[in-house]
């Protein structure tokens, strides 16, 4: 009798021996066409904009957070997990949930009241934000301490960094 996990070996190893006939019969002239457009497009991320810092430390703290719901799925799907661990899993991406709210609020507030390109972090009870703004200025970083500290019950941590 064959199991799931050798029809998935068979599948997989099918799939790649189909795309590896299919690269070799591929013409060349459409291999050499790809590889100049892959070279113009490392050209261009060459250029770096100001404002991808925020970009960056987005996809950075996404990742983060698809690798750890990744592990609580996988908790909550795996029959040999305990329910007291499958309530815990559960109850850390409810809280990652409200996490990612509060975080995409406190961005928005400080966006439409200040007017300026932002990046906002929260762990724990601490808060890291980032400006992009040229000049390092001291009374916006205390306004929007306060702005970000009206968003919370307790006492939290808050730094204010700011990028040109």
């Amino acid at each position: 009798m064959i199991n799931k996990q050798s029809i998935w070996l068979l599948t997989l190893f099918s799939l790649i021996l189909v795309l590896s006939v299919y690269y070799i019969t591929m013409p060349s002239e459409f291999l050499s066409t790809a590889n100049n457009a892959v070279t113009e497009e490392k050209e261009e991320v060459v250029n770096i904009k100001e404002s991808e810092i925020i970009s960056t430390l987005k996809v950075e703290k996404e990742e983060e957070r698809e690798e750890k719901i990744k592990e609580l799925q996988t908790i909550l799907t795996t029959e040999s997990s305990t329910t007291e661990e499958k309530n815990n899993a559960y109850e850390e991406l409810k809280a990652l949930n409200i996490l990612k709210g509060k975080e995409d609020e406190i961005s928005a507030k400080i966006t439409s009241e200040y007017n300026v390109e932002n990046f906002v972090k929260i762990k724990d009870d601490q808060v890291r934000i980032v400006i992009i703004k040229d000049n390092h200025d001291t009374k916006l970083a205390n306004e929007i301490m306060n702005l970000v500290q009206d968003n919370f019950d307790s006492k939290m941590y808050i730094s204010v960094k700011f990028q040109k």
